[in-house]
């Protein structure tokens, strides 16, 4: 896209009210004030995503169209901040310094449930994956089949996620 084409769009700063994967879309709430902004699977894919945590904070490219503002493009998510919200759980994982992302693929993963299992490539062994994981890191579902990648830990039972990110998900210095 041209830099004129660009400067005709507008970007927005805002956060996820709430994603439905079933329904396949939610919304934005933007940081300025307004009506909600649509935010449709198919924008989220195309940034690499199969799912976003609610109150997660994001930057889009919107359009206005006659059904309303509508996200077009994502530009950045970064996870809801989670430091000052209880961990129901009590999964308290640690992971040591210099444990590599691995790819994996989503076996299966049940959002009612709270967790699921994955394969990483080359092992025979399941991969815990449970949900306050993936809201930790800015996800809120899996689907079966889904790439991904994972860092792995020795949990109580056996390997679990530490942190799941997307597929091409690139690791800051």
């Amino acid at each position: 896209m041209t830099d004129e084409g660009r400067q005709a769009e507008l970007v927005v700063a805002g956060t996820v009210k709430w994603f439905d994967n079933a329904k396949g879309f939610g919304f934005i709430i933007s940081d300025e004030g307004g009506p909600d902004i649509l935010l449709h699977a198919n924008v989220l894919r195309n940034f690499g995503q199969g799912s976003v945590a609610d109150h997660s904070r994001i930057s889009v490219v919107v359009q206005k169209t006659e059904r309303g503002i509508q996200a077009q493009e994502i530009l950045s998510i970064d996870p809801p901040d989670l430091e000052d919200a209880p961990d129901s759980t009590g999964l308290m994982i640690e992971i040591p310094e210099g444990t590599p992302f691995v790819p994996a693929r989503v076996k299966w993963f049940d959002k009612a449930k709270g967790f699921g299992f994955a394969n990483v490539f080359g092992h025979p062994a399941d991969v815990f994956v449970h949900v306050e994981v993936l809201r930790r890191f800015g996800l809120a579902d899996l689907q079966p089949g889904e790439a991904v990648v994972l860092r792995v830990v020795e949990g109580p039972r056996g390997q679990m996620a530490g942190e799941v990110r997307p597929w091409d998900y690139v690791q800051e210095d």
